[in-house]
């Protein structure tokens, strides 16, 4: 029976996750603690040698009273971990122990975590990184008009708000535009086990997703694509979703909404 049970490890693996409180019991590099899963999976072997910490650290070793403790990053997926990092209260302010929930729940890691850094405010905008002492200029890079906030790329700026038309025409909706990040969380909040608000929470995170991705794509890969094709992705990607845990209670009636 007990051989049995370990072979059930990697699939428990995915519901288990540990919030951290000192960090003294949370493996830094194994337990999944942040949104990206397991780390040693997320960055790769190289993970410990680049930021220095250790394959066996806890959490708590990779930070000391003033700041996190790692290395400077050489990827993207070292730099989505420092970026995380940013919105978290270090352990040793902590006075909560660490504990380990069973979680279940529909959203897309890449898309939650995303999510995670944007209601944070601590995506890396132009604004924000002029207020850095960067030298780098701050317009908008979908719109080419507006200082690049997170409110102005992801709500208000032309481009993004023909996103959120579309959305808001498929879901039947009153809204036509989002004008402030509380409106958008208005949108989300709500019992999961409500159809609608599930379905609004996955359009919402998937939106954020690909807004961002287009415009890193804009920036950094010169590729432009129109707010049809992001819809187009947006759609599918939901589509994904939905089908994938169409046999969770809450996700059973979810096509039948987004399709009408």
């Amino acid at each position: 029976m007990w051989k049995r049970l370990l072979k059930l490890r990697p699939a428990a693996l995915v519901f288990l996750r540990a919030n951290l409180g000192k960090g003294s019991r949370i493996k830094f590099w194994y337990d999944i603690w942040t949104p990206l899963g397991q780390l040693i999976l997320h960055i790769g072997a190289s993970g410990p040698r680049n930021t220095r910490i250790p394959i066996n650290a806890t959490v708590n070793r990779a930070a000391n009273a003033t700041g996190w403790c790692l290395g400077g990053s050489r990827s993207q997926q070292e730099l989505d971990l420092h970026i995380h990092l940013t919105t978290l209260p270090l352990p040793a302010s902590s006075v909560n122990e660490d504990a380990y929930v069973w979680e279940a729940n529909g959203a897309v890691p890449k898309h939650a975590f995303n999510m995670w850094v944007a209601n944070a405010d601590r995506l890396p905008t132009r604004s924000r990184l002029a207020s850095w002492g960067i030298n780098i200029q701050t317009c908008c890079p979908l719109c080419s008009f507006h200082n690049e906030t997170r409110d102005h790329l992801l709500l208000t700026c032309d481009f993004s708000k023909e996103i959120w038309r579309l959305l808001f025409e498929r879901l039947d909706c009153s809204r036509h535009s989002l004008l402030s990040w509380a409106e958008l969380l208005s949108l989300i909040r709500g019992p999961q086990a409500f159809p609608t608000v599930t379905l609004h929470r996955i359009s919402v995170q998937t939106i954020i997703f690909h807004l961002w991705k287009q415009r890193n794509n804009v920036i950094h890969n010169q590729i432009s694509l129109s707010t049809a094709e992001i819809f187009r992705l947006v759609d599918r990607d939901i589509r994904t979703t939905i089908t994938a845990k169409r046999k969770r209670k809450n996700f059973a009636s979810l096509m039948s909404f987004w399709l009408r």
